[in-house]
């Protein structure tokens, strides 16, 4: 993986890398029907089952084990799923009790899953606007290991499995290490931006925004697809649809609610 050398350490490696994904999906619904249509679309597109195919790949990616996993699908909309990961491959003799390795039978209806040194999680939030027809998915997923693995090398993979408008993206660095001599070593890799682990064909349909502060080791990158095609917006509908007037408005609204999203920020009247 760049930016990453082989260091001489005394003991475990105890820094924490933990990349964290807010993704955003956004969709023009024309009625409270077709709204309603949208969060069953998408509640049954990213399902707790889908999700959880999504992180065992991740897991195999980064090239860490599972130990536990816990999966939800919430009513009226929504899912979660939580993976503890281990770097090395646990014994089972040395396997708490609770655990289940990700093998699903059987579960009870609700489940609690506990975090350690290593984990995944996804959450996923449908949402609509009232009054004005659009309609939102997000998606948060956060990758945290310690040790050798890192969860830089499962982002382009994450960033193609979901249909995304808006991709915050955070990565942190925390604890320290030390060398064999005994210096603390606060990063073990290269980074001056996320942005350098993002594959070029993903880089060129975004526009990209970086906030870093690098001597806290903290990166922030904001991506916003360049291009903008109504009809990939529309939900059970096409733009020949719709007259001129109507195209205009929704457009208008569609670009308004993805810059507020993306800047974090209301702008003027709803």
């Amino acid at each position: 993986m760049r930016g990453y050398k082989k260091l001489k350490l005394h003991g475990f490696n105890n820094l924490t890398k933990t990349l964290s994904f807010n993704i955003y999906d956004i969709c023009y619904t024309q009625t409270p029907e077709e709204r309603q249509m949208y969060i069953e679309y998408i509640d049954e597109q990213y399902n707790s089952e889908r999700l959880t195919k999504i992180l065992q790949d991740v897991t195999g990616m980064i090239g860490a084990h599972v130990l536990n996993v816990a999966k939800q699908d919430y009513d009226p909309q929504g899912a979660s799923v939580t993976f503890l990961v281990a770097e090395e491959d646990v014994s089972e003799d040395a396997l708490d009790p609770s655990c289940n390795r990700g093998i699903l039978v059987n579960m009870p209806q609700h489940v609690v899953g506990h975090l350690d040194k290593s984990h995944l999680t996804v959450h996923t939030y449908p949402e609509y606007h009232p009054d004005n027809g659009i309609s939102t998915f997000r998606v948060d997923i956060d990758v945290s290991t310690c040790g050798q693995i890192s969860p830089l090398k499962a982002l382009n993979y994450l960033i193609d499995s979901f249909d995304s408008d808006i991709i915050t993206i955070d990565y942190r660095v925390r604890g320290f290490t030390r060398d064999s001599n005994g210096q603390k070593l606060f990063i073990d890799h290269s980074i001056n931006s996320i942005q350098n682990y993002i594959a070029k064909r993903t880089l060129n349909k975004y526009q990209l925004i970086d906030v870093n502060v690098y001597q806290d080791n903290i990166f922030h990158t904001k991506m916003r697809l360049k291009d903008f095609e109504l009809n990939n917006y529309l939900f059970n509908i096409v733009k020949d649809d719709l007259t001129p007037k109507q195209q205009r408005d929704i457009i208008t609204k569609l670009k308004k609610e993805m810059t507020e999203i993306y800047y974090g920020r209301n702008i003027g009247k709803n």
